[in-house]
């Protein structure tokens, strides 16, 4: 998610947040366990029935349902299902559209203030009247009582009030053009004033109030149960209810869902077994939905270590990289080649890495080596790092260090490298590798994210790199003036097309200078049986429960 004129410090924490890491690894992870006597037993009850309830197969396990400390995947995924925001998507679409607003905000000249109209005859599911004043207390408790995601809005927001009835103004610290679409996070939803409270740490993990179409009926250490909520005030679901089982690992997922013991199956399986699904849907056995996804894999280089101190290593770095190869042997075509830090997603992108470097162009890698000073008899020796939790990133590792070693004629020398995802996640913002393969999970969905939280330094310089910033936390320490201005100037910057051309030109330096190479882009892989349909994404990565019927 992106910080707002924020503290990058806490970019560290964002990059750092295993279980969001861990989970989009294969979800699999859990952290603890429920006290809760309405505990439902994970079975095959409810499935695949005539009593138009849903069941959803998953590996990823909650943490908490309280949207002021949710930043997982798979806590924000059914608080996402159970909540309304002021802002939402179009699925298959960035573009934010009004769901507890009316409109999209009214905003000051100076971009600091945003007036928003809000919805009339909206309830909870206590019953307790939806107004501007639960819509204050809601945006107040996700900064004040400090949760995981706090600072997404407590770096940004100066206030918010309500300014009548149906009326909710927010004053900013900065501007920031992306605002809206922070507004649009899963955790900054509305929840009933009469449910929670406000206070640092004042969390209630096992429960959920919220306005939107379902209501927490049951919830236990391996199930939720959600069903209708009858007084909504939009579209009701098109399903019954919803029973969400939470398998203990992806081989269990996978067998419920071939056996038929859940309608629809999301996060996580192995690639292996998304091809195996892949190929049961194309005989007509069960149906697969893909998406375009927001998250992307990159490599990092740590400008403050030799060799990659100089420009020109970075350079044939990143046209040594095969994408295609990469796509291929690595993720079985499960994913999109990306030659930007802004993935396609976003009309601003510009493949630019692709068309400066391509995709095995050695011979220019080979070039810019020598320029630099190095030959087989001097090679350039880069370790490169991941954590030891991403098979993934293993197998990537393994098939760049291949490449160098075949193809460079040994002026290139990968050593790979894998330490404990803790270790990993804590030393690599104190510049301990000198390269690494990383994703990155949007926190809201704006080119800002892509950009801000890998580029922006407010402390450095360009002889010791930087020292505290975003592009510290993710462990290349790029430091630039040019580019921290061009990030204030986007942020700033209400004109879309003004905007894009900024966007262009920080893709431009990104390209010159290589502080990353961009990998690739991820497909989210949705399996729903036959007779199941409706089955859609958000482009937040949340499946949409509502409009999923049988």
């Amino acid at each position: 998610m992106t910080l707002f004129p924020l503290s990058l410090r806490r970019w560290g924490r964002l990059t750092q947040f295993l279980s969001l890491f861990c989970l989009c690894l294969f979800l699999v992870i859990s952290c603890g366990t429920r006290q809760q006597a309405n505990t439902t037993p994970s079975g095959n009850a409810n499935t695949l029935g005539g009593d138009g309830r849903i069941t959803i197969g998953t590996t990823a396990k909650p943490r908490t349902l309280d949207p002021a400390d949710a930043y997982e995947l798979a806590s924000l995924g059914l608080v996402f299902n159970m909540s309304d925001r002021l802002y939402t998507y179009e699925p298959g679409s960035t573009e934010i559209k009004p769901q507890l607003a009316t409109s999209l905000p009214k905003v000051s000249p100076d971009g600091l203030t945003y007036t928003i109209p809000l919805r009339q005859g909206v309830v909870f599911h206590d019953g307790t009247p939806f107004n501007a004043k639960a819509m204050e207390f809601s945006i107040q408790r996700f900064i004040e009582n400090k949760g995981k995601p706090s600072f997404l809005l407590a770096d940004t927001v100066n206030s918010v009030t309500a300014t009548g009835e149906n009326e909710l103004t927010i004053k900013l610290k900065k501007p920031f053009a992306a605002f809206p679409s922070l507004l649009a996070f899963s955790g900054v939803c509305a929840v009933s004033p009469k449910a929670y409270e406000l206070g640092a740490g004042k969390f209630k993990p096992n429960t959920f109030v919220g306005t939107g179409p379902y209501k927490l009926a049951q919830y236990g250490t391996d199930s939720l149960r959600m069903d209708v909520f009858d007084k909504y005030w939009g579209d009701k679901p098109a399903n019954q209810g919803v029973n969400v089982q939470i398998q203990t690992s992806p081989v269990n997922l996978f067998n419920a869902f071939r056996t038929g013991a859940v309608d629809v199956a999301y996060l996580s399986l192995q690639p292996d077994q998304i091809r195996s699904l892949e190929d049961g849907s194309k005989k007509g056995d069960w149906q697969a939905i893909t998406a375009q996804g927001s998250v992307v894999s990159y490599l990092v280089l740590n400008r403050n270590q030799k060799p990659l101190d100089k420009p020109e290593v970075r350079q044939a770095i990143a046209a040594i990289i095969d994408r295609p190869l990469l796509n291929e042997r690595v993720l079985y075509g499960q994913a999109d080649a990306l030659y930007s830090m802004i993935p396609t997603t976003f009309n601003v992108s510009q493949p630019l890495f692709k068309d400066k470097y391509g995709d095995g162009k050695f011979d220019q890698a080979k070039e810019l080596l020598t320029k630099a000073g190095y030959s087989k008899e001097n090679p350039v020796k880069i370790p490169v790092w991941y954590p030891s939790s991403s098979p993934t990133r293993s197998l990537a590792a393994q098939t760049l260090k291949s490449l160098a070693d075949t193809k460079m004629d040994g002026i290139v020398q990968l050593e790979v490298n894998t330490v404990e995802g803790p270790t990993f996640f804590k030393d690599i913002s104190k510049g301990l590798y000198p390269a690494a393969l990383l994703d990155w999970y949007p926190d809201f969905l704006d080119p800002d994210n892509y950009v801000q939280p890998f580029l922006a330094c407010q402390k450095g310089s360009d002889a010791k790199g930087c020292e505290d910033g975003g592009s510290q936390t993710q462990g290349s320490f790029y430091y630039s003036e040019t580019m921290n201005k061009l990030i204030d100037q986007q942020r700033k910057e209400q004109n879309p097309a003004a905007r894009e051309k900024i966007f262009a030109q920080i893709q431009t330096q990104v390209a010159n200078d290589v502080p990353y190479v961009p990998l690739w882009q991820n497909k989210d892989y949705v399996f729903a049986q036959k007779g199941v349909s409706n089955v859609q994404l958000d482009p937040t990565q949340n499946l949409i429960y509502k409009t999923i019927k049988k």
